[in-house]
């Protein structure tokens, strides 16, 4: 089994955390579990709470466990089923971009997850931004976890 590890980069006017795994299911249940509300509020520990749709256009609402006083409206958007998707919050002086990735692989797919945040007042806000690091960590986990259990195993 591959350890799951998030990976962190950091600029002046950029940072970004990155986490991927290696997932033995496919993509229809790990995409599944992506776009589906219901299934996160099960599945994903790093959420107080997720309301809204995750289908293109729209928003979703999140209070994260890193930062439980904080609700983030996000839009989705570049959805492409079963392979692909954006959430993004923000403008010029300050956004965040997060994307979802599977890829194919010969025992299920490949989750990639990146955060990217941007702008003129990332160098201000930065030392205030929780570490994301350990929840991108767990969010891969949970949703390894998650798309893994039940799976019927081959000899």
């Amino acid at each position: 089994m591959s350890q799951v590890r998030a990976t962190k980069e950091k600029a002046t006017f950029r940072q970004a955390v990155s986490v991927s795994a290696e997932i033995a299911a496919p993509a229809e249940r790990v995409w599944g579990l992506l776009t589906s509300v219901a299934a996160q509020r099960d599945w994903n520990s790093t959420l107080v709470s997720i309301d809204g749709a995750i289908e293109e256009g729209a928003v979703v609402v999140v209070v994260a466990h890193s930062d439980p006083k904080r609700t983030f409206k996000l839009k989705v958007s570049d959805v492409v089923a079963d392979r692909s998707m954006a959430w993004s919050d923000g403008n010029l002086m300050f956004r965040g971009v997060r994307t979802f990735e599977l890829q194919p692989t010969d025992m299920g797919v490949r989750f990639e997850m990146r955060e990217e945040f941007s702008g003129w007042m990332l160098p201000m806000i930065s030392g205030s931004l929780p570490d994301f690091v350990p929840v991108f960590e767990t969010y891969a986990n949970d949703l390894k976890r998650a798309a893994e259990q039940g799976r019927e195993e081959t000899p």
